[in-house]
Formats: structure tokens, C-alpha cells, sequence
């Protein structure tokens, strides 16, 4: 009677689990649904920025040395009047449903993809054809983001400006030499540091 109790308790705990689970992966979503009209009323820097704060990642705009973290202290001003020029994501709910908000950035030079647990090949293959990206992309790290494979670091060739990528901790890179390789072929003037092990 006693196993069968666990048993019951076990599940029931399993279940739990995974209900909330499922509850912060429907609220992430949330999180990164794109809203046109917002965008269209601020602009896209802004509504870029409320929407990486609102998933834990922070920015810092043009003229300022820290990143902003705070939503409620972005700053305000005319419409257009602070542009985003680096993005840290460390461990925030970014996901490739928002990545729409990048589209209208055309200062972002800096992205820091650390621990984004959501971050997958479709997000790097989407910042890498956002065409405003492809000009003012310099710097680029991904560190522990167990969704990236090769195919994802690949597609960042389209990012013509970039000059330093950081890669670390990516255990879905099985073809670290090739894929480097390529890389640097088609970005011939990209240093390109890696820390993955053996």
C-alpha cells in the first residue's frame, strides 16, 4: 500500500512539474509576441527594448555606457531619439517568435546570447537575414545555448560586418573545425574565439 502511495504522491508532483512548465513556456510566448501598433506609436528601438526587458535582457542605447535592466527606467524622449546599440540576453526568455522587434534596429552592434535556453538555429538564421543586422552587426557571443547546432552558427555568414564571435558551451556543435572554417571563408576578417572543449 505504502509503493503505491508513493507512487500516486510521485505523479501527482510529475504533474505539477510539468503544468508549471507548460504555464512559464505559455508566458514566455506571451512575452515575445510582437506588437505592430506598439512599434509603429514608439518606434522600433523602444518597442525592441520593452520587449528585451520585458523577457530579462538588457540593453544599453547610444551615448550611454551601462545597459539599461529597469523597464520602468527606460529612457523617454522624442520618438527615434535613443537608438540600441548592444544587446545582453543572458539567461532572459528571448525566443525567435519576437525576433520581429529587430527588424527596425539599425544601430545594434553588440548581441550576447548567454544561457538563452530558448535560443535555437531559426533565432541565429533570423538576426543573420535581418538586413539592418547585416550592416551594423560587429560583435557576437553564444555561450550555453544547448539548441544551437552548426546549421545556426553557419548561418551567421550573412552578417558581413562582423568582426568578433565568442562560442562557448555549445554541445550541438558536432563539426566545430568545418564549421568555422566556412565561416571564416565567407567572413574572412571575423575572429573567431572558441571555448567549446574537446
Amino acid at each position: 500500500m505504502r509503493l503505491l502511495s508513493r507512487a500516486v504522491k510521485a505523479a501527482a508532483a510529475s504533474d505539477r512539474v510539468q503544468s508549471c512548465r507548460h504555464f512559464w513556456g505559455w508566458l514566455n510566448a506571451v512575452f515575445n509576441k510582437v506588437d505592430h501598433e506598439r512599434i509603429k506609436a514608439v518606434g522600433p528601438d523602444r518597442a525592441a527594448a520593452e520587449w528585451l526587458l520585458r523577457c530579462g535582457a538588457k540593453v544599453r542605447f547610444q551615448g550611454f555606457e551601462k545597459f539599461h535592466r529597469d523597464y520602468n527606467g527606460l529612457p523617454t524622449g522624442p520618438l527615434g531619439r535613443y537608438k540600441i546599440e548592444a544587446i545582453d540576453a543572458t539567461e532572459s526568455c528571448i525566443m525567435h517568435r519576437g525576433f520581429e522587434h529587430l527588424d527596425g534596429l539599425k544601430h545594434l552592434e553588440e548581441i550576447k546570447l548567454n544561457k538563452c535556453i530558448y535560443i535555437e538555429d531559426n533565432c541565429l538564421e533570423r538576426i543573420s537575414s535581418t538586413e539592418n543586422l547585416q550592416n551594423s552587426m560587429c560583435l557576437m557571443e553564444v555561450v550555453s545555448c544547448g539548441n544551437v547546432t552548426d546549421k545556426g552558427i553557419i548561418a551567421l555568414h550573412k552578417l558581413k560586418n562582423l568582426q568578433y564571435l565568442f562560442l562557448s558551451d555549445l554541445p550541438g556543435l558536432k563539426d566545430k573545425e568545418t564549421t568555422v572554417q566556412r565561416l571564416k571563408t565567407a567572413l574572412p576578417k571575423l575572429d573567431v574565439d572558441l571555448d567549446l572543449g574537446n
